[in-house]
């Protein structure tokens, strides 16, 4: 006799376990402890063998969904399918899905690759990953992934103007996928094939880091440098980029303890661990400071620094707390107040530097042995020692030539 719902309801709790069948196999067992369990009891496709298959239990599970999953049942045993073995597979197939889901061999990427990296490019590396892709084909098998699931994430960035993040996003992903390759979770690296779909980072430099050569416009740079209005510190700052034109880093991180004002040959030794540098090389023990040469301009800008901020330990400490460095962000923000904003940021007195030095006629290879850019070959290996006069010689020229741009009346 078929079961309805209201003699489900109705049926008491017994001592020992009880059956309520429904037909085709199906029934509800009693259990003493007041669980009510549909069953399937149905013979294997193959050995003929009795085995039984649980469908849930009710009310979870109510008396139309376990006939209909009875129903899917049979039809299984009829096309020769064994239920129990394919829900077996099923879950197997699943597990193996999360295991090699995107997200799952992106963070064992990550974690392979910490190593060499620093706290902050970890971070950096895993955050682009947990904001802009995750979220989207986190869940996935990364073999199932292909160019039409990549190219959404690349575009949402160089469509909101982040060119440089795209690039680097489609790098990532292009790095996790080579990973899964090489540890046989996928076949194929699907965002190698977007390498050409982004504008090339050579035509990106000016819009990555604005700068002006123009040495007219230099000149009023300079000058609006000079009337900068906030703090002294922030004020020495960005008085100094142009003169030393290192990276913003080792600017805001310059502790005076990296200094030596004493003697003839004044200079700044920026250490490994502020340089851009591979960790390894950060914590070699060979590795050397690159020596930035200090102009008499520079000299006496710190020594009037150095009576505000000499007993801590950095040249620019932070306005929350002193005992940290100045923020990332202070330099651009200062010359956006002095009305410079997308025309110049911090990297591009480097950029400013480079061209107008060239120009003015110094070689190529001292400009790059100031700038820190390594250089292949033999060259690359001297450039630390046997530029260091020439470097000087520069660095004093370069600092007379920007006076002369900032009392100019010739425009």
């Amino acid at each position: 006799m078929a079961l309805t719902d209201v003699a489900i309801r109705k049926a008491k709790v017994c001592a020992k376990p009880a059956k309520m069948s429904d037909g085709g196999g199906l029934y509800l067992l009693l259990r003493p402890d007041g669980g009510k369990w549909w069953r399937l009891d149905y013979r294997r496709p193959v050995t003929g063998k009795r085995n039984t298959l649980s469908l849930g239990t009710y009310p979870d599970i109510g008396l139309a969904d376990a006939r209909a999953r009875r129903d899917g049942a049979r039809k299984q045993i009829a096309a020769g399918i064994d239920p129990g073995e394919h829900r077996k597979a099923e879950k197997s197939a699943g597990k193996e899905r999360a295991a090699n889901s995107f997200e799952v061999v992106a963070r064992e990427w990550l974690q392979v690759r910490k190593p060499g990296w620093t706290d902050k490019n970890f971070d950096k590396e895993q955050g682009r990953l947990e904001n802009h892709a995750f979220s989207y084909v986190g869940g996935k098998p990364v073999a199932s992934l292909g160019v039409a699931d990549i190219r959404p994430l690349i575009e949402r960035l160089s469509k909101a103007g982040h060119l440089e993040q795209a690039h680097r996003l489609r790098f990532q992903l292009s790095r996790v996928f080579k990973y899964a390759v090489a540890t046989g979770r996928a076949e194929r690296d699907p965002a190698a094939d977007l390498s050409e779909a982004l504008p090339s980072r050579r035509d990106m430099v000016k819009q990555r880091y604005p700068t002006i050569t123009d040495p007219k416009r230099v000149g009023d740079l300079l000058r609006a440098i000079d009337g900068f209005t906030g703090t002294f510190p922030v004020a020495c700052a960005l008085k100094l980029a142009p003169l030393w034109f290192c990276r913003p880093g080792e600017i805001r991180m310059a502790e005076w303890a990296h200094f030596d004002l004493d003697g003839d040959n004044p200079v700044y030794r920026v250490p490994p661990a502020n340089r851009k540098l591979r960790k390894k090389e950060k914590e070699h023990p060979d590795t050397a400071p690159h020596v930035i040469p200090l102009a008499n301009q520079a000299v006496a800008i710190l020594l009037e620094l150095h009576a505000l901020t000499g007993r801590d330990r950095y040249l620019f400490p932070g306005a929350r707390d002193p005992r940290r460095h100045m923020s990332d962000g202070a330099i651009n923000a200062a010359l956006a107040r002095i009305g410079f904003k997308d025309e110049m940021v911090g990297h591009g007195f480097r950029h400013m530097a480079s061209t107008r030095l060239r120009e003015l006629g110094w070689g190529r290879e001292v400009v790059e042995a100031q700038l820190s850019h390594k250089v292949g070959g033999t060259e690359g290996v001297y450039n630390m020692a046997e530029y260091l006069p020439k470097r000087r010689e520069m660095m004093q020229a370069w600092a007379d030539y920007l006076d002369g741009l900032r009392t100019s009346t010739m425009w």
